[in-house]
């Protein structure tokens, strides 16, 4: 199989969708790698190391034409999807239940679009999300302590405090991968926390973690709405997987919240779960409402590109091969946590969360597999 890892180029995206460690484990299987000129540059890969490793350094043109199999990091922006083929496979991050434009182009092209974040196995986990869900988590509070900088628009706390004066206070939604990630900067920090989750099993796990350095409660209106009059920094980190994230701050809960403090929504990508939040960029990543100032970078991990890129490939790469060395309908059919991660397949929308979100019904995967 021909694997083409194309350069991402959604503004600020410094990511890419292989290392060149990666690039030689398919190259060792068998397979050719097409890897476009640069495309390593902003993670601080040469094209010498991925050259040296067996792959083609090629143009963007002669990647998307070649490539039986495309490698990236985020969705395809309109360039992009422009130049997918029908049967063409493509395997990245697509955050498509917010995004219905997007579902219906990919819909169109005829490809196969898998979705790193729809991977699931049995145990519900989300293999390929989860690393730069670490990322985004720490992230969520190291980005949020800097624009509670009064030069940035934030209140002026230092989270950590001071002997004699006490710490920011930190409030995190979720308890999950990003949400635990986060916990553990805020309380490394020394700050003050709160973490809410609508599982209790998920509270008892930071409780023991933690050992009470962490306040937990229970995720419900009530809770939230008290909680977040008290934050100095609110970071949104609710997932459903596959589907749009549910709102569970009001606008009129954010009209409460301390002028100067910070909302980081992690799960922007998602839709967010913040009313007051709209996609960002690494370019322009801040805004005021209502005094508080909103961080809504979708692709917060690219801040750190070469930390996420070697993440990134780390979890993807297993898959990357299994869909290489057994082909696209055997490996699907051999793999069910893979087989979760398709979204649309040559003109039909599977992933049943990114159909309802379209107004559709999913058509089932064995269906196409016939």
């Amino acid at each position: 199989m021909i694997i083409g890892v194309p350069r991402e180029i959604k503004p600020g995206e410094q990511r890419v969708a292989l290392t060149p460690a990666g690039a030689r484990a398919i190259a060792e299987a068998g397979h050719n790698v097409l890897v476009e000129h640069d495309a390593g540059a902003g993670s601080g890969i040469r094209d010498d190391e991925y050259s040296a490793v067996g792959a083609e350094l090629i143009t963007v043109d002669d990647v998307w034409r070649r490539a039986d199999l495309v490698l990236k990091v985020k969705e395809p922006l309109d360039p992009e999807c422009a130049r997918l083929r029908p049967g063409q496979v493509l395997f990245t991050y697509l955050h498509l239940a917010p995004a219905p434009e997007l579902t219906r182009a990919l819909r169109g092209t005829g490809a196969i679009a898998i979705a790193y974040e729809t991977v699931q196995r049995p145990d519900g986990s989300l293999p390929l999300l989860t690393p730069m869900s670490e990322v985004a988590g720490r992230l969520s509070v190291q980005e949020g302590a800097f624009y509670l900088g009064r030069a940035h628009g934030g209140r002026g706390i230092l989270l950590s405090g001071v002997p004699g004066v006490p710490p920011g206070n930190v409030v995190i939604l979720g308890a999950g991968i990003a949400g635990l990630s986060a916990t553990k900067t805020a309380v490394g920090l020394g700050a003050d926390v709160s973490v809410l989750d609508v599982n209790l099993d998920r509270l008892r796990l930071v409780d023991d973690l933690f050992r009470g350095q962490v306040v937990t409660l229970m995720s419900n209106s009530f809770n939230i709405d008290q909680v977040v009059r008290r934050a100095d920094l609110l970071v949104g980190a609710v997932l459903v997987a596959g589907a749009r994230a549910p709102v569970v701050v009001s606008k009129e809960m954010v009209a409460q919240m301390k002028d100067g403090s910070v909302i980081v929504d992690i799960a922007v990508d998602q839709g967010g779960c913040i009313a007051t939040i709209h996609p960002t960029t690494l370019l322009d990543p801040v805004y005021v409402v209502s005094g508080v100032v909103h961080y809504g970078v979708a692709n917060m991990p690219a801040l750190v590109p070469r930390t996420s890129t070697f993440a990134l490939t780390n979890a993807t790469l297993p898959y990357a091969l299994e869909l290489a060395n057994r082909g696209l309908k055997a490996a699907v059919r051999g793999n069910p946590a893979l087989a979760r991660g398709v979204n649309v397949w040559s003109g039909k929308v599977v992933h049943p969360a990114v159909a309802a979100a379209i107004g559709e019904r999913a058509t089932p995967l064995e269906a196409l597999l016939q």
